[in-house]
């Protein structure tokens, strides 16, 4: 099978749950629920991804602070390989502490967002990955793992001023791109999904836009397939949805499905995610993820 791979930065998030309300400067509130956990980013879609049993590598930055420590812990748990390329000598993953009440958040963040990797370093990492996700930098890097066979998928996220411009190197490079609606129609210009479907197609074989809770949508240049979301995931917490999807989608792509069944697992991984607060708290296992497939396997609509 080979491994799946990805470069990006370590997200750790300290989660408050339950608060009764926000704090005010000065004040100190406390609660009785609280959790550690990997937050956003390809650490963790390639910890979801090692729960299902794929072998992974994650190459990120980490250094010596215990914040690291837990990460490097976290991914070993779920049979990641973490390969670290940091140069430099402060806390290198990100931190965020959350403080949630019932209806509203706040974040305070440490966020180190320099990039101290080397291209040729992170190449060397990812070298022989059967698929690899790609970094919104180091787009040569993907471009020559690309050339030697690996399947190579991007998912950005929202990026200020994103645009076909300044997407189209990236876009010409990735076998798959997995936007949401809001990130597809602000780069193609377009209004509605299909649209925007057609406009991505141009640069890849097969155009998937996300639809949040409303699915997935799939044009193959010829026409459109249509993948619901699963009904029995209670909603609680958005946070990691699109990276868990990533992780259900690259499972798909490991194991040699067709892009329309990746959707599938992705819309289960994405859709067990948000039944918690965290981005790596709630998720399934291989088995689960087989027996939801099967039960759901007439959410995938043909000629839709």
């Amino acid at each position: 099978m080979g491994f799946a791979a990805g470069y990006g930065k370590t997200n750790v998030d300290l989660l408050f749950e339950n608060m009764p309300r926000l704090p005010e400067e000065g004040e100190e509130i406390f609660t009785d629920r609280f959790s550690l956990c990997i937050g956003g980013g390809v650490p963790g879609t390639m910890i979801t991804l090692g729960r299902l049993g794929i072998e992974c590598k994650t190459v990120t930055e980490l250094s010596d602070d215990m914040f690291s420590r837990f990460a490097m812990d976290e991914f070993r748990k779920a049979g990641v390989e973490p390969v670290n390329v940091f140069h430099g000598d402060k806390v290198a993953v990100n931190i965020t502490a959350a403080a949630i009440t019932k209806n509203d958040r706040t974040f305070w963040s440490y966020g180190n967002t320099e990039d101290s990797a080397k291209a040729e370093e992170i190449y060397s990492a990812l070298k022989g990955a059967k698929a690899v996700a790609m970094h919104e930098s180091y787009t040569e890097v993907y471009r020559r793992l690309k050339e030697e066979g690996t399947t190579v998928i991007l998912d950005t996220g929202f990026i200020e001023g994103m645009s076909l411009e300044s997407f189209k190197e990236r876009l010409l490079v990735a076998d798959y791109y997995l936007p949401n609606r809001k990130e597809a129609m602000i780069i193609t210009g377009e209004t509605d999904p299909k649209k925007a479907a057609e406009v991505l197609s141009e640069y890849l074989d097969t155009a998937i836009v996300k639809l949040d809770k409303d699915g997935c949508l799939i044009y193959d240049k010829k026409s459109y397939t249509y993948v619901k979301s699963i009904d029995e995931f209670v909603h609680v917490d958005s946070t990691g949805a699109g990276d868990a999807f990533f992780a259900g989608f690259m499972f798909g792509i490991m194991i040699g499905e067709p892009v329309e069944r990746c959707v599938l697992f992705g819309n289960i991984t994405g859709g067990k995610c948000v039944t918690a607060v965290g981005c790596t708290t709630a998720y399934v296992t291989r088995e689960e993820l087989y027996a939801l497939a099967e039960k759901y396997k007439d959410n995938i609509i043909y000629n839709y």
